[in-house]
């Protein structure tokens, strides 16, 4: 099986369709699929949900995809970097489902493993707690969520091979490994793809059942927050 495309444009197409539902990966700027997302951009695909840490900020990453109106739906644990997210939500243009961050990951996870559903204590007597089956375990309430299992996952890596085994670096660990298990196929953005074998077996974050196309590419590495501080004089 081929799993190696020339471009981002290649590995998405045939798999693009208006109302699709997109789990993309990612945490801030970090280890966000963004040469996937410009092609998403491109292509015109509308009403698109997706299932992302956050939505970018304005005008990069999952941000293009809000200025261009291409998503109808978010879910979401933290949106507070992107001004356009705010109006259109705000307005009644987006709609917007809040999950606890730790809930939103293991959604994805249980999704990529085949769970439907799983009880959790985070968010019981809040607003996220509301529709919710809840059970009472040993004196305790849980809430009920459900799997995320998504169309579409397009996350970045840091390394592949060409049978998509996955190496992530450092803080893009976080959401891209669940986001890519729980996508009916995966497509994969990298800085490196590596000769089969060369992977050290106990160094590999996803193995390659889960990946369905790979593109190697350049990618811009903003920082989304820079926090110095003065220089110290003796």
């Amino acid at each position: 099986m081929k799993k190696v495309f020339d471009n981002a444009d290649e590995a998405l197409d045939g798999l693009l369709k208006d109302g699709m539902f997109i789990a993309a990966g990612g945490f801030g700027l970090c280890g966000i699929p963004e040469l996937l997302i410009d092609a998403l951009v491109k292509s015109g695909v509308k009403d698109l949900t997706i299932a992302s840490n956050n939505c970018g900020v304005d005008g990069f990453g999952l941000g293009k995809l809000l200025d261009t109106r291409q998503i109808r739906k978010m879910i979401s644990s933290y949106v507070g970097e992107n001004a356009e997210f705010m109006r259109q939500y705000l307005s009644g243009e987006l709609e917007l489902e809040f999950n606890p961050q730790g809930t939103l990951a293991e959604r994805m996870r249980a999704g990529g493993c085949g769970i439907p559903g799983f009880f959790t204590k985070t968010g019981v007597g809040t607003v996220i707690a509301e529709g919710k089956d809840v059970k009472n375990f040993d004196g305790q309430d849980y809430i009920l969520e459900r799997g995320i299992v998504a169309d579409l996952s397009i996350v970045k890596a840091w390394k592949a091979d060409d049978t998509g085994n996955l190496v992530f670096r450092k803080t893009a660990r976080n959401f891209n490994p669940p986001a890519a298990m729980c996508g009916k196929v995966c497509v994969v953005e990298v800085e490196e793809i590596v000769p089969r074998g060369s992977l050290d077996p106990d160094h590999i974050h996803l193995p390659g059942i889960y990946v369905h196309r790979i593109i190697q590419g350049q990618h811009e590495k903003r920082i989304e927050q820079r926090t110095t501080r003065k220089k110290e004089t003796a």
